[in-house]
């Protein structure tokens, strides 16, 4: 019994990493994979279901948390000059819609997961419906993506 107990508290360790907004899944796979010696497959799973939990949230809470926010000034200045200056990307998200986010999400670099996406999806005013499921896809493949590079499968230069 105390080593069931170990396991779903490592379980939640990596769940926990993937929620966060800095790690997300890039930091939570290499914890599973070395630190706690999880199978790729679980180090996969785990990670995308604790990358994916802040993702309801995010989308369904951010405009009115912003729209709340606007009562005072200097969030107001900020929010302004937030939707003003990437605003300046609105003709590319046109063109590339879901397909620019996921795209966007799935790459693995710092500043491009989930929680970015969700920001993302606010700014551009992407409704739920499409923003959800379009940073799911981009979640699995960053994700297949982490996990293959980080067992020497997939070179990134």
């Amino acid at each position: 019994m105390p080593g069931d107990f170990a396991g779903v508290l490592e379980i939640l360790w990596v769940i926990l990493t993937a929620m966060t907004p800095i790690s997300e899944l890039r930091g939570a796979i290499p914890l599973a994979l070395f630190e706690l010696g999880m199978s790729p497959v679980q180090a996969y799973l785990y990670s995308v279901i604790g990358n994916m939990l802040p993702v309801i949230p995010l989308l369904l809470f951010l405009e009115p948390v912003s729209t709340w926010l606007r009562r005072y000034r200097s969030f107001d200045r900020f929010f302004d000059w937030l939707f003003t200056r990437t605003r300046r990307y609105d003709a590319r998200m046109e063109k590339y819609g879901a397909l620019g986010l996921a795209s966007f999400v799935a790459i693995p670099l710092p500043m491009t997961g989930a929680w970015t996406g969700c920001a993302v999806a606010f700014v551009f005013g992407i409704r739920f419906k499409y923003a959800f499921p379009t940073i799911l896809a981009g979640v699995l493949v960053a994700g297949v993506i982490v996990t293959l590079w980080y067992l020497g499968v997939l070179v990134i230069l």
